[in-house]
């Protein structure tokens, strides 16, 4: 049982995310408020495993709340998915950077955001490559160039490599076929490079590798 949190002002969409895990035989809402502030009481007490997070929201806003969460340790199995109400919203790139596995449209199809809460309960990110070589580099040409990740200099020559093509947006498929070596071994530089710059999932990996100079080239 995937059990979920929901957090957002808006009564309709916490109504609405209610029905839809209702209607689930995998998916439990064990509880929701309407602002960051309560929604961390919330996330304290019951630890779910995915929280929805919508980005503007009174007394404390989704970005403030993700930040409590990933900062905090025993919060370290919970992950967060931001809704926002359209694609190219000016925060989503901050969010993945501070953490966020993913974020969905908050008008998107039932289908798609169960496709989200199972996948992200399930370890993986919700950055599809055509997420990534769309909506994030546009981010990434917003964003200031910032100071390389300190653990990048850590980082094999292999794993700098397939570092560089996680962020251009290649699966671990596409990657392996380009290098001419197994999925496995992909996957198994992924998690080292992970592993190395502390990224939580692929969604921050990409962001820590464009913010180091990892990226594809814009």
């Amino acid at each position: 049982m995937i059990r979920v949190v929901v957090v957002d002002d808006q009564a309709l969409i916490r109504v609405g995310v209610r029905t839809l895990l209702r209607s689930e035989p995998d998916t439990e809402l064990v509880g929701e408020a309407a602002d960051g502030c309560a929604g961390l009481g919330v996330i304290r007490e019951k630890r779910p495993d995915v929280v929805l997070m919508d980005i503007r929201m009174p007394e404390m806003d989704g970005l403030s709340a993700l930040r409590e969460i990933t900062g905090d340790p025993a919060l370290g199995s919970v992950r967060v998915v931001m809704l926002t109400t359209f694609g190219l919203d000016e925060y989503v790139f901050e969010a993945l950077r501070d953490g966020a596995s993913g974020f969905v449209l908050k008008d998107a199809d039932p289908e798609e955001l169960l496709r989200a809460v199972r996948l992200v309960a399930g370890g993986e990110s919700l950055l599809s490559p055509s997420v990534t070589r769309s909506v994030i580099s546009q981010f990434a040409r917003r964003v200031p160039a910032m100071i390389a990740h300190p653990g990048v200099k850590d980082l094999t020559e292999r794993e700098r490599e397939v570092t560089t093509w996680v962020a251009a947006g290649l699966s671990n498929n596409e990657i392996a076929a380009r290098l001419v070596v197994s999925t496995e071994t992909v996957r198994t530089h992924v998690s080292r490079a992970m592993l190395k710059l502390k990224a939580r999932d692929r969604a921050q990996l990409v962001v820590f590798a464009m913010q180091s100079g990892l990226g594809p080239p814009m």
